[in-house]
């Protein structure tokens, strides 16, 4: 079975882009569909290689049954344009830095989180690492709704080609 593989990106790898991953995945057990997938995240910036996520990213996504302590930080490299089908960055400066870093990659891959939530205005997951715990709610809040978006795009096309 070939499998769909999902890299999610922010700046460090260590509030959104875990978060993204460890929700999408949580998703994937609950609608048995985790054979189907490879899911991964990345930062734009080396700043926390080999950490694990934010601790209150960690406790904020556990009080919603979402275990990430497993995870680690990484950051993208040129070989994710090979690897995965999708990279899913969560803001525009860390989609320009991308681009920038890669100028020469396949671009087409590249698209913003908050474009698969069907019922938001947001276009950009806010960075919550330098505000308070509600920031890591709202981060929540807006991922589920675009992970489910995601999720159902992919269930879509399966059901309908």
């Amino acid at each position: 079975m070939s499998q769909n593989k999902i890299l999610f990106i922010c700046m460090g790898n260590i509030c959104r882009s875990p978060t993204a991953e460890a929700l999408f995945t949580h998703l994937l057990n609950e609608s048995g569909l985790q054979d189907m997938f490879e899911v991964d995240s990345a930062g734009t910036h080396a700043y926390h290689i080999g950490n694990p996520p934010d601790k209150r990213s960690m406790a904020a996504a556990l009080n919603r049954g979402v275990e990430m302590r497993h995870l680690r930080a990484r950051q993208v490299e040129a070989a994710d344009f090979e690897r995965f089908d999708r990279l899913i960055v969560m803001d525009r400066a860390n989609l320009a830095e991308i681009k920038s870093r890669f100028p020469n990659k396949a671009h087409d891959k590249l698209s913003l989180m908050m474009s698969y939530a069907q019922l938001r205005s947001e276009t950009e997951v806010p960075d919550p690492y330098y505000g308070g715990d509600d920031g890591f709610e709202v981060v929540l809040d807006l991922l589920t709704e675009a992970a489910q978006g995601l999720l159902s795009e992919f269930d879509l096309k399966r059901h309908y080609g």
